[in-house]
C-alpha cells in the first residue's frame, strides 16, 4: 500500500431540515484569538463522543443533499496521518506527520487557518508499519483545558488547548515497556475523574492512570499484550469498570486502582483487535475483530461481590475490522468484512442473527444522529441512511473523497467533520448555498 496524506474536507451539507518542543504559531499575532462560534450543538471532544458509542445528540438532520456533493469552502495542505478530528467552540484539533515529526494542530473551523501547532520528533522504525504510514493514528482529545494526544510510537502529550504549549508528556514504550504494535500505537486515553487511563500492555503496568493536571502516575497495574482497541468505561450493576480488548483477551478492571475484575478469551491473529467495544442495555458487551476471530457478545453481572461473565454467542463470520458499530434498540449496525467482500448488516445483539445484508458500500465508518446513519466508506462515498431490523435505506449519497478513506466522521451539533488518508495532501472546504451545516470529510 502506498503512503498517502491526510485530507480534510469541510463540506456545507443539508444536515438541517429547513523532549520539549515549542509550539509553532501561524503568525506573529496572538495565538488565541476568539474563535468563530459554531452552530448550537454538542462539541465532539472525545473518541466516539462522550460515551464512545458514536451516537450524536443532534436533531433536524435533513434527508439529502445535492447529487454532485457539497460545494468547496476552503482548501489547505496537511501531512500524513489517520487522526480523526475533535471540535470545541469552533476550533478543530487533529494531528498529522511532517517528515520525522508528529504535529498536533488547532484549526479555525470556518476558515481552516492554523491557530497553533505543536511538533515533536517521532522517528518511526518499524519497517512493516511504514508500508501503511507512520501515523499518527489516535485523535487528539479535548479534556478540560488540555488537548491530549498519542503518537504511533506510544508518546503521550498533554497540551494547553489555547496555545499548544506542552504541559506534560510520557512514553509508554520506554517508560513502561508497553507492547510495541507493528502498525503503531492507536489507543485513545480514557478520562476518569481526575485521571487519564492509557493502555500500554507492559508487565505490571498494562494499564496506567495519569493525573490529568500534571501527568503524575496515580496507579499502574495488570499484565496483558495490548492491541489497537481503545478502552471503554462501563457500569456493571452500578460498579464502574474499564473494558480493554487485548491481543488475546478482553478484560475488565477497576478504574480507581487498576484491579483486575474479570477476563474472557478473545484471541486475535497478530494482535489486531482494532474496533472499540460496544456496551448495550442488559449488561451486554459486544467485542469484535477481523482476521478470522469475529465477534462475541458477553453478559456481565455482579454476584457475591464478583463480576460473572456469560458468553451469549460467538461468530467468526461477523468480522469488524477497524470500523464503528452502532447499537440501537437491541440491534447492531456495522460494516462486516476486512479483505474481500464487505457488506453493511443488521445483527440482533442477543442472538448474533444477521437480519439483512447490503453490498452497496465499501468498508465503512458510521455515526448515528437524529434517527439516521452517517456512513463514510473507504472509497470516499458519504451517505445518509435509515436503518431498522427490517431494512437498509440509502437516503442520499455522494462521492466526496478518494480511496483510501479510513477515518471516522465527526458530527458536531449541526456541523459534521471528517478527515481521511489519501494522496492529494490537501484540506478542502466546501459549501452549498441552501445549507447551514458543515461536514469535514
Amino acid at each position: 500500500m502506498r503512503k498517502s496524506r491526510l485530507l480534510i474536507h469541510v463540506l456545507l451539507m443539508t444536515l438541517a431540515a429547513s523532549a520539549q518542543s515549542s509550539p509553532k504559531v501561524a503568525s506573529s499575532k496572538k495565538a488565541t484569538p476568539k474563535a468563530t462560534q459554531p452552530a448550537p450543538g454538542e462539541d465532539w471532544l472525545l473518541w466516539g463522543g462522550k460515551n464512545r458509542d458514536f451516537l450524536v445528540n443532534s436533531s433536524g438532520l435533513a434527508d439529502s443533499w445535492p447529487a454532485a456533493g457539497p460545494k468547496k469552502l476552503w482548501s489547505r495542505a496537511l501531512g500524513d496521518g489517520y487522526s480523526a478530528i475533535a471540535e470545541e467552540g469552533g476550533i478543530l484539533y487533529t494531528a498529522f506527520r511532517r517528515g520525522s515529526k508528529d504535529v498536533v494542530t488547532a484549526l479555525d473551523a470556518s476558515t481552516g487557518k492554523t491557530r497553533w501547532e505543536y511538533e515533536y520528533e517521532n522517528p518511526f522504525t518499524n519497517s512493516y508499519s511504514e508500508k501503511v504510514g507512520p501515523g499518527p493514528y489516535a485523535m487528539p482529545q479535548v479534556i478540560g483545558d488540555r488537548v491530549v494526544t498519542a503518537s504511533g510510537t506510544g508518546k503521550i502529550h498533554s497540551l494547553d488547548k489555547k496555545t499548544g504549549r506542552r504541559v506534560w508528556s510520557h512514553n509508554l514504550y520506554t517508560e513502561f515497556d508497553g507492547t510495541q504494535l507493528q502498525f503503531g500505537y492507536s489507543c485513545h486515553g480514557l478520562p476518569y475523574k481526575n485521571t487519564l487511563i492509557y493502555l500500554s500492555g507492559g508487565r505490571g503496568d498494562g494499564a496506567i492512570a495519569f493525573r490529568q493536571s500534571d501527568g503524575a502516575v496515580i496507579w499502574k497495574a495488570l499484565e496483558f499484550t495490548n492491541s489497537h482497541s481503545s478502552p471503554l468505561l462501563i457500569h456493571v450493576d452500578g460498579q464502574a469498570q474499564v473494558v480493554a480488548v487485548g491481543a488475546n483477551t478482553v478484560l475488565g478492571f477497576d478504574p480507581d486502582n487498576g484491579k483486575l475484575l474479570w477476563t474472557h478469551e478473545h484471541k486475535t491473529p497478530y494482535g489486531l483487535a482494532v474496533s472499540t467495544p460496544v456496551w448495550a442495555p442488559g449488561n451486554l458487551l459486544f467485542v469484535a475483530s477481523a482476521y478470522g476471530t469475529g465477534a462475541r457478545v458477553l453478559q456481565l453481572k455482579q454476584s457475591g461481590g464478583q463480576t460473572t461473565v456469560k458468553e451469549f454467542w460467538a461468530d467468526p463470520h461477523i468480522q469488524l475490522h477497524f470500523g464503528t458499530a452502532i447499537q440501537r434498540d437491541g440491534y447492531l449496525y456495522l460494516s462486516i468484512g476486512y479483505d474481500g467482500p464487505v457488506f453493511m448488516a443488521a445483527v440482533e445483539l442477543k442472538t448474533g442473527t444477521i437480519k439483512w445484508r447490503d453490498r452497496g458500500f465499501a468498508k465503512a465508518q458510521l455515526l448515528y444522529a437524529d434517527g439516521k446513519i452517517i456512513l463514510a466508506d473507504q472509497d470516499g462515498t458519504l451517505a445518509l441512511c435509515k436503518v431498522s431490523p427490517e431494512k437498509f435505506e440509502v437516503l442520499s449519497k455522494a462521492p466526496v473523497l478518494e480511496s483510501i478513506a479510513w477515518t471516522p466522521p465527526t458530527l458536531v451539533g449541526r456541523r459534521s467533520r471528517r478527515s481521511t488518508w489519501r494522496g492529494s495532501g490537501r484540506a478542502i472546504s466546501t459549501s452549498h448555498p441552501e445549507v447551514q451545516d458543515r461536514h469535514v470529510a
